[in-house]
């Protein structure tokens, strides 16, 4: 399995993967690059502020719009951190999330193998798993030193 590290596709190989139809606009375009290059799962505020050198015009709320679009298409995901402001990651990999305690980082934990949920929780019986959100909560490796 690659490395979960910034995704190599364009915003066009990645809907073609996905099988989606998600209009290829120059907006929705350099959302989704920016969340490709991006390795800290940043929050729509913070996509905003990287996209507005890109696109002076573009407001926030256009970039709230691009990304539901690109989640609602499965080009991205919208992680969810219990309160905090949601984030998004262009990283299609299977993998789960690591949350530092200390400084709020949040980055991408590889899976080391296949993970089978029934083997691991007791489901209720005839579940189906669609999908599987994991947040994995502690220090990172600079706040476990200090």
């Amino acid at each position: 399995m690659p490395p979960a590290t910034t995704t190599s596709l364009t915003l066009a190989e990645a809907a073609n993967a996905a099988g989606s139809d998600v209009r290829m606009t120059a907006a929705r375009k350099q959302i989704y690059d920016v969340l490709a290059e991006s390795r800290d799962h940043p929050t729509a505020t913070d996509v905003f502020l990287r996209v507005k050198p890109r696109i002076p015009g573009i407001s926030l709320a256009t970039v709230y719009n691009n990304l539901e679009a690109l989640t609602h298409s499965g080009l991205i995901k919208q992680v969810n951190l219990e309160r905090m402001p949601s984030r998004f990651c262009a990283n299609q990999h299977e993998h789960v999330h690591f949350h530092c305690d200390a400084c709020g980082c949040v980055m991408d934990a590889d899976v080391t193998e296949n993970i089978d949920p029934p083997q691991h929780w007791q489901l209720p019986a005839g579940s189906k798993i669609n999908r599987l959100d994991v947040t994995l909560r502690g220090l990172c490796p600079s706040c476990a030193k200090a």
